[in-house]
């Protein structure tokens, strides 16, 4: 059987915008593929498999337990609704009952953002309620702590490029008015590339996307204290079942994350140099300025970020980079300013290449 994008009639696509689910995240290595078809061709006692390759990443990460879900998001839902119910399977099996009232999910405002779906929707799917701590453009442990009640049920920190970046309060200070107050502290770090630093930092649980930094299968990992882990999985019993991920995925995910502690990512300094020529090139098209920027959030990220000026808007030249075969996809949030950034961690040197060319064919 042959795969190709002409049998579904899709178009290729070269991804200079990053990791996004809109895209399909990010490639899988051979290993990854190879653990993928293990767990296809064989059967699992599927719970035993969850416990293990739980107990297998939790020793690797140095946690006390694991468990491997189907994205990010789903952490997100799982935990809230873990952290309600607190191992009730009443709870589990009537996850939005009247009866528990401790459902409030106290949120800095500027972390309450749209990453593809609104955070307050999957905290909304795990059964609680979003409260808003601060301001959209500050948010300091003394406004977290004022929004505490008796029916919180924990605080929700997202760690993102995606949020307000300035004046908000650190992952370890949400930390200690969690402690203050005897509550959890979860943390979505979804595309997030250390896997140690907010358990460390003192977080109670950890989420991370199985395919955007680890660049494993359509995965999630949520790791943390044991309880609260083993709160996360009888989340199975509820709203989880519609969250399940098969047994190749979990095994190609547990692979991947042996791999990404292995042999880690590719660095700033690497990044900056395979786009030096590119920045070049672009600099030498018409109505084009192109710079090097970090990422926003501060991760070891290195983009090419190219100011569109002349007769054509940025977002007229975004939609003309999709319109052909190959579509280009960029980094589309600054284009409201005349600015596409290039992300090129997925991107190689001959795919660079036709991007310039595109640039000048679009430019000229």
């Amino acid at each position: 059987m042959t795969i190709s994008y002409e049998k579904f009639g899709l178009k290729e696509v070269i991804n200079a915008s990053g990791r996004m689910t809109i895209l399909g995240v990010s490639k899988v290595s051979e290993n990854v593929l190879a653990a993928q078809r293990f767990g296809g061709e064989h059967f699992f006692e599927m719970s035993e498999l969850g416990k293990q390759t739980g107990a297998y990443l939790a020793d690797l990460l140095q946690v006390e337990d694991a468990q491997i879900v189907s994205s990010a998001s789903a952490g997100i839902a799982q935990s809230v609704a873990a952290l309600i119910g607190q191992g009730d399977l009443y709870h589990a099996y009537h996850p939005y009952t009247e009866k528990i009232t401790k459902r409030e999910i106290v949120l800095p405002k500027g972390h309450n953002v749209d990453y593809g779906t609104p955070v307050e929707v999957m905290v909304a799917q795990g059964g609680g309620k979003v409260v808003e701590a601060g301001y959209a453009n500050m948010c300091t442990p003394e406004h977290v702590a004022m929004m505490i009640t008796e029916n919180t049920a924990a605080i929700l920190y997202i760690k993102s490029h995606h949020t307000v970046q300035k004046s908000m309060l650190s992952v370890a200070e949400a930390a200690q008015v969690a402690a203050e107050h005897d509550l959890p502290l979860i943390v979505d770090a979804a595309a997030e590339e250390d896997l140690f630093k907010y358990v460390a930092a003192g977080a109670d649980l950890v989420i991370y996307s199985g395919a955007k930094a680890i660049e494993g299968p359509s995965a999630g990992l949520v790791i943390g204290k044991k309880t609260y882990i083993e709160w996360v999985r009888l989340q199975g019993k509820g709203i989880g079942r519609a969250m399940k991920i098969g047994k190749d995925n979990i095994l190609g995910f547990t692979q991947a994350v042996e791999d990404y502690l292995k042999n880690g990512n590719e660095d700033g300094d690497s990044m900056k140099a395979r786009l030096a020529p590119f920045i070049q090139q672009v600099n030498q098209i018409p109505n084009l300025t192109a710079t090097v920027v970090q990422d926003g959030a501060g991760r070891d990220i290195y983009r090419a970020s190219v100011k569109v000026s002349g007769e054509k808007s940025a977002k007229e030249v975004i939609a003309e980079l999709k319109r052909e075969n190959p579509a280009i996809y960029t980094r589309e949030y600054q284009a409201n300013n005349g600015i596409i950034e290039f992300d090129i961690r997925s991107v190689n040197t001959e795919e660079l290449a036709k991007i310039a060319q595109r640039l000048t064919e679009i430019m000229n």
